[in-house]
């Protein structure tokens, strides 16, 4: 009995102490302890690191970031809120209604500051600054924002950034992406962005009754994102994109040898800088816009070939020996195929495979078609990486299509005629490809028979990325094959009836092939794909221009360029 006693006097004395406890906290000491709360209170302020630098190949900056300035309000109470975020409509100069609602659609919690306004300038940042001696509850806070010093320039292997949506935030979510992140949206800005975006730090700080900051707690920084260096020489992309100005289509300039990616433009194209302004109303003009500025018409565009597609009929007739160099056609500016009648542009006479090529007669290939045969030729094709995406590492290229008789008839339930071969021969018909495709195949005749994998990106966080591509993959091609076309190629520039005759008259020795692409209603579709110098290349070129006309006038673009790399010592 003692010690059950014992047991419960240490229990009931336990019990009075706790009960003397808090009646210490709450009526000696609680008015104090209620004053030191609503005097003091736990602030979480972001610290921002910058997004990665983009570079080129030569290591001048293409895309930076920008010190950007936002206010932030934090607030104890409902009363002051309005009050507060009325000065800050005054001093900024804006409608309240507008600081109002951001202040809404931005609250989180009570011990995280509240963005009112993004993007401020200098002098505005300065004067509200000025103000926080009597209004400590707003804060001005830098922010790195993402700089485009060239605007438009390469916009589309640049891509551009934007708040994640849904599809990409259920992908990525397990990458630590969360709601309202921004993120890359197409380009390298896209594939990269796990390398390029920037980790968030904090600052823990405690803050009075009316804001001000008592001490720090603690402080994480923000982490940058990693560089990436590109293949792209901005001096060349600079040429291209003034070269394409106004036009509507695509220029791709590639290393033949390696496949890095020189320059690359499309047009119409877009600044990605109107994406960091949230509503901007000119992001809303790009989506509306009926030729399409978002979209990289060269790994995403597919067209006729026309007669660019000439080579590789010219290939496939060569490797199955169908013809030889000694090979002749007449050609009087038409041939009845089957029941229709298939027309040239010109009347060229006899012609071989060499003259064929310089002069672009439809009425030689028409004839050298048929003794092919579609399925080679659709061969042929895939061969030198038509019809299937070349592995290019940005996002969105398209595949393309050769049609061949067994895909009619799978897909069609049609047959093939003599017809189809004859339009096959010359590009038309179903035949689809991309100017990136076109790129890489006028490459394997410039760098003696290598089927290469093009890449635009050099090197990532200081680290060589060329040990991680693809290695070009050696053709199984006749050298005497390679030989012909080459000339064949030399001459539509060096020949004065030759096709691109206007190129000759540039600094070095070009070889190419133009091509008028059918794609009724409307005006043709202008090609020109080619490398130079001749006798050892660097590079290979292919100009596309949507609806442009006769592809004469692709190659009057492409002298723009060379001429423009040939007086700044480039080649």
């Amino acid at each position: 009995m003692n010690k059950v006693r014992i047991v419960l006097i240490v229990v009931v004395a336990l019990f009075i102490l706790l009960g003397l406890g808090l009646f210490n906290l709450q009526i000696i000491r609680g008015g104090k302890n209620r004053e030191l709360s609503n005097k003091n209170c736990i602030r979480l302020i972001p610290q921002l690191g910058s997004r990665g630098i983009i570079f080129d190949r030569t290591g001048t900056t293409i895309v930076d970031s920008r010190i950007s300035y936002d206010v932030m309000v934090t607030t104890l109470n409902s009363q002051e809120t309005d009050k507060i975020l009325s000065e800050v409509a005054r001093l900024l100069g804006a409608d309240f209604k507008n600081i109002k609602a951001a202040y809404k659609k931005n609250y989180l919690s009570p011990s995280l500051p509240v963005v009112v306004s993004r993007n401020i300038d200098l002098k505005k940042a300065i004067a509200l600054e000025e103000e926080r001696i009597d209004l400590p509850q707003i804060t001005v806070q830098p922010r790195p924002v993402r700089n485009y010093p060239y605007n438009s320039l390469g916009a589309h292997f640049i891509g551009y950034l934007n708040e994640i949506d849904r599809w990409r935030l259920t992908r990525l979510a397990d990458y630590g992406y969360k709601t309202k992140d921004i993120v890359g949206f197409g380009g390298v800005e896209e594939k990269y962005d796990y390398y390029l975006r920037q980790e968030e730090g904090g600052l823990s700080v405690e803050v009075d009754h009316r804001g001000r900051m008592s001490r720090t707690l603690g402080f994480e920084p923000g982490i940058n994102g990693k560089d990436i260096q590109l293949t792209v020489d901005l001096k060349v992309q600079k040429l291209v994109d003034k070269a394409l100005a106004g036009r509507k289509g695509c220029v791709v300039i590639m290393d033949p040898n390696s496949g890095e990616i020189i320059a690359m433009s499309s047009s119409p194209a877009f600044n990605p800088e109107a994406f960091v302004e949230k509503n901007n109303p000119l992001v809303a003009s790009y989506f509306k816009n009926s030729d399409a500025p978002l979209i990289n018409r060269a790994i995403s565009g597919v067209y006729p070939a026309g007669s660019i597609f000439k080579v590789i009929v010219a290939a496939a007739a060569l490797e199955t020996k169908k013809i030889n160099l000694s090979t002749t056609f007449v050609c009087p500016g038409k041939m009845l195929v089957g029941r229709g009648e298939f027309k040239c542009w010109s009347t060229h006479g006899p012609q071989n495979l060499i003259q064929a090529i310089t002069h672009s007669c439809n009425v030689f290939f028409y004839h050298t078609g048929l003794l092919v045969g579609p399925e080679a030729i659709h061969d042929c094709a895939l061969k030198f990486g038509l019809g299937r995406t070349t592995g290019f590492e940005l996002a969105n290229e398209s595949s393309g299509f050769i049609p061949s008789p067994m895909w009619r008839k799978v897909n069609k339930f049609k047959n093939w005629f003599d017809g189809d071969t004859a339009n096959l021969s010359i590009g038309q018909g179903d035949v689809q490809v991309t100017p990136l495709q076109v790129v890489r195949m006028i490459s394997v005749f410039a760098n003696g028979g290598y089927l290469v994998t093009p890449y635009i990106t050099k090197a990532v966080d200081n680290k060589d990325m060329s040990r991680y591509r693809k290695k070009s993959v050696k053709l199984k091609l006749n050298p005497q094959t390679i030989d012909a076309v080459r000339k064949g190629l030399r001459g539509v520039v060096s020949e004065a009836a030759g096709t691109a005759n206007v190129l000759s008259g540039v600094g070095v020795e070009v070889a190419g092939k133009t091509g008028t692409a059918q794609a009724p209603p409307g005006l043709a579709h202008a090609w020109f794909a080619g490398f130079f110098p001749y006798k050892e290349p660097k590079y290979a070129i292919c100009v596309f221009l949507e609806r442009g006309g006769p592809g004469y006038y692709s190659s009057v673009v492409a002298k723009e360029i060379i001429d423009g790399m040939v007086k700044e010592g480039l080649i």
